[in-house]
């Protein structure tokens, strides 16, 4: 029964961190349009979410966890032509978010999925744990 209960904690511990995930996944969607509002200043710019596993010292097991949100200062921003924007440098161009919105879709459709993989564990642990009650009474 323990062992039961450990897989639910270790499926809530990847729930969790899919979870910030999804929170970043849809900062940056709701930003990708965003662009610089002072000439030469920086747009929004990409969030990024790295995990790391934590050895439960109670239970002996890995469980993951967020080891940080970090901006994504890999990826260039990407310039527009528009002189006539408040925000436009000397040449006319204008400052424009990093995130790539393809990028973006691809890693919230691969958080859902992960969430759900840990989602359905946790249920199924849950089901064996009520069976082995039910087995007891």
């Amino acid at each position: 029964m323990d062992d039961l209960m450990i897989s639910t904690r270790v499926s809530t511990s990847g729930m969790k961190a899919q979870a910030t995930r999804l929170r970043v996944v849809s900062e940056n969607l709701a930003n990708a349009d965003s662009v610089a509002t002072t000439p030469g200043g920086d747009p929004y710019r990409r969030k990024s979410v790295s995990f790391q596993n934590v050895l439960n010292q109670e239970t002996g097991t890995q469980m993951v966890k967020v080891n940080r949100i970090a901006a994504d200062t890999s990826t260039p921003f990407e310039q527009r032509y528009e002189p006539n924007h408040p925000a436009a440098d000397s040449r006319g161009y204008v400052k424009v978010s990093n995130v790539n919105t393809m990028v973006e879709m691809m890693d919230m459709r691969e958080a859902e999925r992960s969430y759900e993989a840990n989602l359905g564990a946790m249920q199924i642990s849950r089901a064996m744990i009520t069976k082995t009650v039910d087995l007891l009474k």
